[in-house]
């Protein structure tokens, strides 16, 4: 078996090679050692349980639909209907960590060095967007790609929130199989502020870095596992592996599914003539090259206990699947940084409670 990290107050699993398994802590002066299983098959997803918001985001390219009768507080102005529900702690998840076997080795965190926003300075950014707030063009991070340029991307109009995505196909060039997957991060539903977990079933939520809502703008929400998931928020603290349906849909738009390992995998296989890999996957807004198409940006990441940190450094996915590790509190995800460049292993796993982004593929 291969052995899983859970990087300082990164949340991640990270082959090593050895037969041992840990799930590295945040905290490290606290651990507990598992071997846990690796999942061989992929879980896709079901309809939503959950009925999302209807605003319409302001920052929208120029293709992009400009509003839709239900107006969101959002991008640019004030967000309304905050949660106040308290947080639930993961701490109970932390695990002995090995600075060897980081992914991200070269930019391992410190307790002194990591950015932790305190509460009255996440409150006072929530209105930060509402002062002089231009549209960002989100074509920006498309162009003067080698094998991609903005005209090869169509855009597709999401129409709970009127906000439009670019989206391209993909095809693998080791087994021809291609996918049809929107290449910016998806935002939609209501912001709540980054202490409180997405715990109203009754909307979609979102985080916005920063309690920002310019950064939903520019980089996509931050969703917990349930809330991508679009099922109940309980199913952050226990498994809910009966309600995970192949295709699942979770807060995508009508006709697109979570995306999934498998997806990542054609995702990766692209035609790599300059021989880019990883940085062929980064978009050139997070020094990379595009030449996959797939644009990656640095979302960040919210962290339940130490809010949102790793913005614009590093992109953070879940997919719908619970891990074997602890089904009840970790689902299996991705991350790719801007400062290495390491490839994202089938194993890795992450805390439900964090807010990652999300991305959707086309059904087919």
């Amino acid at each position: 078996m291969k052995r899983f990290l859970l990087g300082f107050a990164l949340a991640l699993f990270v082959a090593c090679g050895d037969d041992d398994s840990s799930f590295a802590p945040r905290d490290e002066d606290s651990s507990s050692s598992v071997t846990p299983q690796s999942s061989e098959s992929e879980t896709s997803v079901s309809s939503s349980s959950k009925n999302g918001d209807a605003g319409t985001e302001s920052g929208m390219t120029s293709s992009s639909a400009k509003s839709s009768s239900s107006m969101e507080q959002g991008d640019g102005g004030s967000e309304a209907a905050m949660t106040s529900s308290s947080k639930q702690s993961s701490s109970s998840k932390k695990v002995e960590s090995s600075s060897s076997s980081l992914r991200l080795s070269s930019a391992n965190l410190s307790s002194s060095s990591k950015k932790v926003e305190s509460s009255s300075s996440e409150k006072n950014s929530v209105l930060s967007s509402s002062r002089d707030y231009r549209p960002y063009a989100h074509d920006t991070c498309l162009a003067g790609n080698r094998n991609y340029k903005s005209s090869d991307y169509k855009t597709f109009v999401d129409p709970r929130n009127g906000r439009s995505y670019y989206y391209y196909t993909a095809t693998s060039n080791r087994t021809g199989k291609s996918i049809t997957v929107m290449a910016e991060n998806l935002n939609i539903g209501e912001m709540v502020l980054g202490e409180n977990d997405q715990n109203d079933d009754s909307k979609i939520e979102r985080y916005c870095y920063n309690n920002d809502t310019t950064y939903c703008d520019h980089y996509g929400g931050l969703y917990q596992w349930a809330e991508m998931m679009q099922l109940p928020s309980r199913c952050n603290t226990e498994s809910c592996a009966e309600l995970i349906q192949e295709n699942h849909r979770g807060i995508c738009p009508e006709g697109w599914r979570l995306f999934t390992w498998d997806d990542y995998v054609v995702i990766r296989q692209y035609k790599d003539d300059f021989d880019e890999g990883i940085a062929g996957l980064r978009s050139q807004c997070f020094t990379g090259y595009n030449t996959s198409g797939f644009s990656l940006i640095g979302g960040g990441l919210r962290d339940p206990d130490n809010g949102y940190f790793r913005g614009k450094e590093v992109s953070y996915w879940m997919y719908p699947e619970e891990h074997d590790y602890d089904k009840s509190t970790v689902a299996h995800d991705g991350s790719i940084s801007s400062l290495v460049d390491s490839s994202p292993t089938k194993e890795s796993g992450v805390i439900k409670l964090f807010g990652l982004s999300v991305r959707c593929t086309k059904l087919e």
